[in-house]
């Protein structure tokens, strides 16, 4: 019997347009309604879910930036996996000396110090989900977009790590060369066993603490509710999904999902343009009745 349901939102939840789909949000309901507990994960900041959820009318606890902090469905903090601030600092300058755009995320949202890279490349996603939209537009978008999400933009990050009142929960690593680029990074950071190296897309590359994975995050939540991992869901589509997907006994891929989660997954499901978190959902639902 499913108790919790936990949701990755980019290429998952989300649709084309980066909304929850009416009949995504109505599956969610139809679960609360039934006493299920559901829980977005996703590699995003409190403050990139909070406007989603909202335009969808759903109100639930986050596992947020791959599991580097969990929140309950008020935006209380329940826990933390914060990274060590010496381990920042030699990540931070090494990415400036290889001249790559990167942003960190805080405990108190995305940080950026390059204005018009954020939007180039909110613009390159939107563009590569969207086809039919040409570049320019997607710019435009971007940049209405930005506005509403609260971005903060430093002239120096180094500055974020030295406030002892800031956490570093994760910092992401762009390319537009994809792996060919981030692929040595990866590799490189990987040998430090503190840290956690994975990714939500082609052309990004998330840094995190070790325990800050969503099947860590998922975990202890399950257990904070006495849930055993038996009677938890989880779906998603790319490769900072996996801890969670092998984590849960219930879990699904989206049609659209890389051949990595594909495999690890129980259950697949339609795309993410088809309401195929929605749709898992009611399947699951069905089997109860």
């Amino acid at each position: 019997m499913v108790q919790i349901i936990a949701s990755d939102m980019d290429g998952t939840l989300l649709n084309d347009e980066m909304v929850i789909s009416p009949g995504n949000a109505a599956a969610i309901k139809h679960a609360q309604s039934l006493g299920v507990h559901f829980v977005v994960s996703s590699g995003r900041s409190l403050e990139e879910i909070k406007p989603l959820i909202q335009a969808a009318d759903i109100t639930c606890p986050m596992i947020t930036l791959n599991g580097a902090i969990v929140l309950d469905e008020n935006a209380k903090m329940i826990s933390a996996a914060p990274i060590p601030d010496t381990v920042a600092k030699k990540i931070i300058v090494s990415l400036h000396k290889k001249g790559l755009y990167f942003e960190v995320i805080t405990d108190k949202g995305v940080c950026s110090d390059d204005k018009a890279k954020r939007i180039e490349n909110f613009a390159e996603l939107l563009a590569s989900i969207s086809p039919d939209t040409s570049y320019k537009l997607a710019v435009t978008l971007a940049s209405a977009r930005m506005e509403l999400m609260n971005i903060n933009y430093v002239d120096n990050y180094m500055d974020l790590v030295d406030d002892p009142h800031t956490m570093i929960c994760k910092i992401v690593v762009f390319s537009q060369e994809g792996m060919k680029v981030l692929g040595p990074i990866k590799d490189e950071l990987s040998k430090d066993k503190n840290l956690v190296i994975t990714s939500s897309g082609s052309r990004n590359i998330e840094i995190n603490h070790v325990n800050a994975q969503k099947g860590v995050a998922l975990a202890a939540f399950a257990d904070s509710l006495n849930v055993p991992m038996d009677n938890v869901m989880a779906i998603g589509d790319n490769n900072n999904d996996a801890s969670m997907i092998k984590a849960a006994g219930i879990s699904y891929a989206v049609g659209n999902a890389t051949d990595e989660i594909k495999m690890l997954a129980k259950h697949l499901t339609v795309n993410n343009t088809e309401d195929g978190v929605g749709k898992a959902i009611e399947e699951v639902l069905a089997t109860q009745n």
